[in-house]
C-alpha cells in the first residue's frame, strides 16, 4: 500500500460530476470550497494485499452476521438501545424471515496500512454512502490515467447481478420505490439512490423516484402512499431504521412492515434486521465472541475497563454517521464514562501517509466483497471534511 501524488485532469470537477459525483467540493468552515473528490493523490496496492483484504472483509461480514443472531437469541437489544419491544419483536421477525426480504449492500470501515492485519473500526449495512464515487468516477479515472491498471471495483457489476437475483422477494406488479431525504443538501443521499435506481432499472426492474417527506399516508386503506396515491408496496429508503421507526409515522411502519410477503404492506430495503449492523453495540459484542481475533479491536459498552491506562480508547455513540459525536482519549487518560451509550474501542490511530489519515470503506453486496473506497483527513476521526482518493492494483 503506497500513496503517491500526481496532477489533477484539466477539467476534473466537470468530468467527475458528469459521472454522477455532483459534490465534489465541500465547504469549510471558514467559508472555503476545497475538493472532495482528490485526485491529486492515489494508493495503490499489490493483487495479494487486495486478495487478504477480501478475505478479510467476507469473513468479517460473517462474523457480524453470527453476532447479529446472537443479539437476536439472547435478547440483548437493549445493548443497542432498542427498548421498544414492538421494534425490537419486528427486527427478530425480520431476522428470522431474511432470507425472504431483499438485503443489498454495506461498508466496513477499516484501519489499513500494508503492513499488519486490517482492523475492523466500524460497519454499516444500513445507509452506507460513498457508494457513487467508489463505483464509477474512480474506476473512470483509473481508465483514463492508467488504462492498463487494475482496481478493486467489482462494485456495479453485483449491484444489478444482486437486484436480478432478488427480484423474486419483491412485490410483482408494483415499482419499487427508492426514496431519500429532501434534507440532504450535499445531493450525496440524493445521488447514492439515484444510482441504486439506476443498477435495479439495468437489472429489469420498474422504478420510481420519491423524497421521504412526500410519502404519504392513506387513511381509509391504512397504506403509504406516493405522490400519485399509489400504494407503496416496496421501498428502498436512505434512511436510517432508527429515524423511520421513530418518527411521526413510525407506528404506521410497524403495523404495516412486510417481513415476508404478507399483502398491504411495506417492504422496506434495507431490511429492519440491518438495525443489528450498523450499531457501535455490535463491535463489543463481536469483542465478545471473538476475543483477541486479528481483525478486532477490543471494545465494550461499560466502559473503557483497560483502555484507559493502556493505548487510550475511542468513545462512540451507538447511531452516529461520519464521526459525529465521537472522541478520542489517547493512552493515560481517565477512564470517563459517558452519559449516552456509547461503545468504547481501542484507539488505533489512523495509518499517516504524508501527513494524511487513512481509511479503507471496503464494500459488501449482498454477502460478497465488492471494492474500496478510501477516504482521507487531517485528524484521527473521518468526518463530513475527509476527502475520497482513488486506488489502483500494481
Amino acid at each position: 500500500m503506497r500513496r503517491h501524488t500526481l496532477e489533477p485532469r484539466p477539467g476534473w470537477q466537470a468530468t467527475v460530476e458528469a459521472q454522477g459525483l455532483i459534490y465534489p467540493l465541500t465547504r469549510y468552515p471558514d467559508d472555503s470550497l476545497r475538493p472532495y473528490w482528490d485526485e491529486s493523490a492515489y494508493y495503490s496496492f499489490t493483487a495479494p494485499e487486495i486478495d487478504a483484504l477480501e478475505e478479510t472483509v467476507e469473513e468479517l461480514h460473517a462474523m457480524c452476521l453470527a453476532a447479529a443472531g446472537h443479539i437476536v437469541t439472547r435478547d440483548r437489544f437493549a445493548d443497542l438501545g432498542l427498548t421498544d419491544p414492538r421494534l425490537a419483536a419486528r427486527v427478530t421477525e425480520a431476522w428470522h424471515r431474511r432470507a425472504e426480504l431483499p438485503s443489498l449492500y454495506g461498508r466496513f470501515d477499516l484501519r489499513y496500512d500494508g503492513t499488519g492485519p486490517a482492523k475492523l473500526l466500524e460497519y454499516n449495512a444500513d445507509t452506507p454512502t460513498s457508494l457513487v464515487e467508489a463505483a464509477s468516477p474512480q474506476w473512470f479515472w483509473m481508465e483514463e490515467r492508467f488504462p492498463g491498471a487494475d482496481q478493486w471495483n467489482s462494485l456495479h457489476e453485483r449491484l444489478v447481478a444482486a437486484w436480478k437475483r432478488q427480484a423474486g422477494l419483491l412485490p410483482p406488479g408494483a415499482p419499487l420505490h427508492f426514496a431519500h431525504s429532501a434534507a440532504d443538501e450535499l445531493g450525496e443521499d440524493l445521488m447514492t439512490v439515484a444510482y441504486l435506481r439506476e443498477t435495479a432499472e439495468q437489472a429489469g426492474l420498474a422504478t420510481e423516484a420519491i423524497s421521504m417527506e412526500e410519502i404519504g399516508w392513506d387513511r381509509l386503506s391504512g397504506r403509504f402512499v406516493d405522490q400519485r396515491l399509489r400504494f407503496i408496496r416496496a421501498c428502498f429508503k436512505l434512511y436510517p431504521w432508527e429515524w423511520l421507526a421513530t418518527d411521526a409515522f413510525g407506528p404506521h411502519v410497524l403495523d404495516t412492515l412486510d417481513n415476508g410477503g404478507s399483502s398491504g404492506t411495506t417492504l422496506w430495503i434495507e431490511p429492519a434486521w440491518k438495525m443489528l449492523l450498523s450499531n457501535k453495540a455490535l463491535l463489543a459484542v463481536l469483542w465478545e465472541l471473538y476475543p483477541g481475533h486479528p481483525n478486532l479491536l477490543p471494545a465494550y459498552l461499560d466502559g473503557p475497563r483497560e483502555l484507559a491506562a493502556g493505548p487510550g480508547y475511542v468513545a462512540k455513540p451507538l447511531l452516529g454517521r461520519e464521526g459525529e459525536g465521537v472522541t478520542v482519549h489517547p493512552a493515560g487518560s481517565a477512564a470517563v464514562r459517558r452519559e449516552e451509550a456509547c461503545c468504547y474501542q481501542e484507539l488505533a490511530p489512523l495509518p499517516d501517509f504524508d501527513g494524511n489519515r487513512v481509511v479503507l470503506g471496503t464494500w459488501v453486496v449482498e454477502d460478497e466483497a465488492a471494492g474500496l473506497g478510501i477516504r482521507e483527513s487531517t485528524g484521527l476521526i473521518t468526518d463530513e471534511y475527509a476527502r475520497f482518493l482513488p486506488h489502483v492494483i500494481e
